[in-house]
């Protein structure tokens, strides 16, 4: 039993000291410290990604619980296709228009539906930056979807709530 503790310990420290291993001789302190700032940084930034992302489906049941049973199926579509449709449209036109590259064109139109053309803010992933973005796009179309609760057919829906 005792023996088995200790190899654990080993096998632990040796899968600890393997990564500080492989750091080439001309890594300083200072630059593994920035890549530990950056990665840090990306977790909360996905981490605070996420909570706004589950105000979605609480904004889909304050929604259901306030209108009749008979709209529950209808409330939750809006909801899913809000997300879904709002994020592409995000991805294609708005992500683009938000960060234009450098007034190199009108309204950031060059870029739509790319993410080559802006550099990481703080040097943070783009792909994550771009999820930030899109979870606060998102949840700001869904309170459209709760004010017309039960008001509005959805194919109406739809027209109204893409720009």
């Amino acid at each position: 039993m005792k023996h088995t503790y200790i190899y654990k310990v080993a096998l632990v420290a040796l899968a600890l000291a393997m990564p500080m291993a492989s750091f080439a001789a001309d890594t300083t302190v200072e630059t593994l410290a920035r890549e530990i700032e950056i990665s840090i940084n990306t977790v909360w930034m996905l981490l605070a990604a996420m909570l706004v992302f589950f105000m979605q489906p609480g904004f889909a049941l304050c929604e259901v619980g306030f209108s009749r049973t008979k709209n529950t199926a209808n409330i939750l579509f809006k909801n899913f296709v809000d997300f879904t449709l709002g994020s592409f449209c995000f991805w294609l036109i708005g992500f683009g228009v938000m960060w234009e590259a450098g007034g190199a064109g009108f309204m950031g139109m060059p870029e739509w539906g790319s993410l080559d053309f802006l550099a990481a803010p703080a040097g943070l992933p783009i792909e994550g930056f771009l999820m930030f973005q899109t979870v606060f796009c998102a949840t700001a179309a869904t309170i459209v979807s709760g004010a017309m609760a039960e008001r509005t057919k959805f194919s109406m829906y739809i027209i109204y709530s893409r720009p």
